[in-house]
């Protein structure tokens, strides 16, 4: 994908799909948890990729880099104490960042971004 508002459609798009991933619920732990931690990366991706115009693998780089420090964030049990607020934009913003670390969750991110970074390379038609 070259122009941007290419990148707008996709990231509006993944966002719908990521909503969607958490609000039904199939009974498939790959789909029901791990397809919507995979998209987050992908959005986050999305998002590095319109504010800096740089190769895909470094975008990549970057993006997993950011899924990384949120991730170990989520140690320092900040998150799961914003959720726990009053103020919804601590709980939205808690929510957001996740509460519970997890290998897991690094794995599908990695997934997300390797599956967004090779259809960033793909030349364009």
């Amino acid at each position: 994908m070259e122009s941007r508002s290419a990148w707008w459609i996709f990231l509006a798009a993944v966002i719908t799909a990521g909503i969607g991933s958490r609000v039904v619920h199939t009974g498939w732990v790959l789909v029901d948890k791990y397809l919507g931690d995979a998209l987050y990366a992908v959005m986050i991706h999305a998002l590095i990729r319109l504010a800096w115009r740089a190769p895909a693998s470094r975008v990549a780089v970057a993006a997993m880099g950011v899924m990384t420090v949120i991730e170990f964030f989520q140690l320092t049990m900040i998150p799961a104490r914003m959720v726990a607020d009053d103020n919804l934009l601590f709980r939205v913003t808690g929510r957001l960042l996740g509460t519970e670390f997890s290998l897991k969750d690094l794995a599908a991110y990695a997934v997300g971004i390797l599956a967004v970074s090779r259809l960033a390379e793909r030349p364009s038609k």
